[in-house]
């Protein structure tokens, strides 16, 4: 199953937000979130994070890049199963580190989830639709 699309669901007063109805069944052997680049959520299918850990521990932890991308990648990450409603609860220093608040974007990327807060979002996005207009295959 490929994740896509973007969705507008709500953080709830315990810090659960509902996935997306068509995503809870690849999610429901259970998930990891964890922190992502330019400040959004990653939510892994379990078995998607365990290939993504594989890949972490196969680099030499001689190299720094490797070590921090591990320790980040280990070190803000929650596992978790979503609840019977679809629900999953982000961590208090996940949502701070999101900075999420009541409303957050969801957003399918292939082979995982991301949650953003909305204004993020919208930033990132339009920087990044300006570079997708300019795509250009003879760029390097």
């Amino acid at each position: 199953m490929l994740f896509m699309g973007t969705y507008t669901p709500k953080l709830d007063d315990k810090g659960r937000v509902f996935l997306p109805a068509k995503f809870r069944d690849r999610l429901a052997e259970g998930l990891v979130v964890t922190q992502g680049q330019e400040n959004c959520l990653v939510v892994w299918p379990v078995d998607v994070f365990a290939e993504e850990a594989d890949r972490a521990a196969s680099r030499p932890m001689t190299n720094k890049a490797a070590r921090r991308y591990a320790r980040i990648l280990f070190a803000g990450g929650d596992e978790s199963t979503p609840d019977k409603q679809g629900r999953i609860g982000i961590p208090a220093h996940l949502r701070e580190y999101a900075a999420l608040e009541r409303d957050v974007v969801v957003i399918g990327v292939r082979d995982r989830l991301e949650i953003w807060n909305p204004a993020r979002w919208e930033e990132f996005q339009a920087e990044a639709m300006a570079d997708f207009a300019d795509l250009d295959e003879d760029d390097d």
